[in-house]
């Protein structure tokens, strides 16, 4: 069986007579989250049965749903091959009320989707890392996560969503299939989740940036930084000795970025390797030039890891040196 969710709308016209079959199909899927063809009902027959041989509409099983307090789920996905992945969903702002009761703004969601199970990069920091490498998601599986976890949390059609290629893998590692995926979910007749509301987190593979630049696809840029010099990346990213610090940098001064948006440069703070003042003094002029906005992660320790966490106030120390110098700067 095919997965449908990796054939672009253009594809499906080509496989659907008369053409226009498309278009019903993909309100089925993306508008509706309906993966059983047979209850399409506005398609003849004769094209539910086509699609019932050919395809599959449910390629990924919700394995395990985890839930903290703040709202955040972390889903596990089991795929056709048996292998697992995970994608979380970030609830970014809860409800407003106004005194009547009615809704005054409505819930933020992010969900971040994965690229790969397993990644290559061997980041020091990462347990994803630990367990190597399996192989790339198809295209249909990146998107279909999409549609699994708004169909689970009955999120409207209409309701926007912002997409994070910050799951399990490396993107750009996985470049074609991504491209794809990021292509179908923002046409207009099916997710139409904007490119401007989706973001790729990428480890730095400079020539990849360089390309998808090219491209111009209207996608926000996110940079694993998470080190000011060579040396401590390197012991941090081993493919930081492939692709430095120097050259992630001039691939991002030539990265076409929206004129309301920034770069982000995520920055894993780690206790006594890159968390102090000179580290983000030497951080502010790396990016100087950049239109840039700095998120700070306190490393969460896990069994096996020789890093700890920072201390909250060095963080702060941290953040509000970068702040008073002008550069915007968060601490999730």
């Amino acid at each position: 069986m095919e997965n449908i969710f990796d054939y672009s709308f253009d594809e499906l016209k080509g496989l659907l007579t008369p053409s226009f079959r498309a278009k019903q199909v993909w309100n089925w899927l993306y508008i509706h989250y309906e993966d059983d063809f047979s209850m399409m009902i506005n398609l003849p027959k004769e094209i539910r049965n086509k699609l019932n041989e050919q395809f599959s509409a449910k390629n990924l099983d919700i394995e395990n749903v985890a839930l903290s307090k703040d709202g955040t789920k972390k889903y596990l996905f089991l795929t056709y091959d048996n292998h697992t992945f995970e994608s979380v969903l970030l609830k970014m702002k809860d409800k407003e009320f106004d005194e009547y009761g009615n809704i005054k703004n409505s819930e933020k969601f992010t969900i971040c989707v994965s690229s790969q199970i397993g990644c290559k990069i061997g980041c020091k920091f990462c347990c994803t890392g630990k367990n190597g490498f399996t192989r790339n998601l198809s295209t249909g599986e990146i998107v279909e996560q999409v549609v699994a976890i708004k169909k689970d949390n009955n999120i409207m059609p209409e309701k926007c969503v912002n997409i994070v290629y910050m799951g399990m893998g490396e993107p750009l590692d996985n470049f074609d299939n991504l491209v794809k995926a990021i292509k179908i979910i923002s046409h207009i007749d099916g997710l139409s989740i904007s490119p401007r509301r989706q973001t790729i987190s990428t480890s730095g593979i400079s020539p990849m940036i360089n390309v998808l630049g090219n491209l111009d696809l209207g996608v926000q840029l996110a940079i694993s930084l998470h080190a000011v010099n060579d040396k401590t990346r390197n012991r941090l990213m081993p493919i930081n000795k492939l692709y430095n610090i120097d050259s992630i940098i001039n691939s991002v001064k030539t990265f076409p970025v929206n004129a309301r948006k920034r770069v982000m440069f995520e920055y894993l703070m780690i206790k006594d390797v890159n968390d102090s003042i000179d580290d983000a003094k030497d951080l502010l002029k790396l990016l100087d030039g950049i239109k840039a906005k700095v998120n700070l992660i306190l490393f969460n320790p896990f069994e096996g890891s020789n890093f700890e966490r920072p201390d909250l106030e060095n963080a702060k120390k941290f953040a509000d040196y970068l702040h008073n110098k002008g550069l915007l700067c968060t601490i999730r």
